[in-house]
């Protein structure tokens, strides 16, 4: 009885090491856990970034900053004409945002003649014959020129270039439902209209405005 008493014991001391040692790795696991845990609050900024990125909010959050910087560095149109036909890389970097297609911020008074697809030329005075201006009004607004018009809004502040495009597309969307949506581009051609808004210098004499702010008078 002695011998199986003593074999018990040892098998009894054996288990409780064992067990012992999975409880310390246990206890051992759930403090790394624990240490690689972040806590959000709901709300936060962290938590909104923890978030699916949802383009038509980030468009509508950042179009109205977008609009009143473009807006406080507009250039006259003569003025900006003049100086990217006498030096086009000079006028990008003094007016420009961006390289190597700089987005340059206009401001202008034009009448409006007939355009197709949302697309109008403007019949702007005293700009130089060889600088065609057009303007895009929709449905559908192409490019990227508002998502680059400030350069605060940078490639790195996103997940990828699917976010990135999508961003651009969203601030147009934002601009066109601010600004263009109560505008009847049918009646346009023929009307005079204060135009501020941004292009991209691809061709100094072609210019295609997006506009920030359009008032018809």
């Amino acid at each position: 009885m002695s011998d199986v008493s003593t074999l018990t014991r040892q098998i009894s001391r054996r288990r409780l090491r064992r067990y012992t040692f999975i409880g310390i790795a246990v206890i051992a696991v759930i403090g790394a856990m624990a240490l690689d845990t972040k806590v959000v609050k709901i709300g936060s900024a962290n938590d909104v970034q923890e978030q699916a990125f949802s383009p038509d909010t980030y468009g509508n959050k950042n179009f109205p900053d977008i609009q009143k910087d473009v807006i406080s560095r507009a250039v006259d149109a003569k003025t900006l004409a003049e100086a990217v036909l006498a030096n086009q890389q000079e006028a990008a970097k003094k007016y420009g945002v961006g390289a190597p297609l700089p987005v340059l911020p206009v401001k202008l008074e034009g009448v409006v003649e007939q355009g197709q697809m949302g697309i109008y030329t403007l019949k702007v005075a005293n700009m130089p014959q060889e600088i065609q201006v057009r303007m895009q009004t929709g449905p559908a607004i192409t490019g990227t020129d508002l998502r680059d018009a400030t350069g605060k809004i940078q490639f790195g502040d996103f997940t990828n270039q699917i976010e990135y495009q999508n961003a651009g597309s969203a601030i147009n969307r934002a601009m066109k439902k601010a600004v263009l949506d109560k505008v009847d581009r049918d009646a346009l051609p023929g009307k005079t209209v204060q135009v501020v808004g941004v292009f991209r210098l691809l061709n100094p004499k072609n210019w295609m405005v997006t506009p920030v702010s359009l008032e018809v008078k």
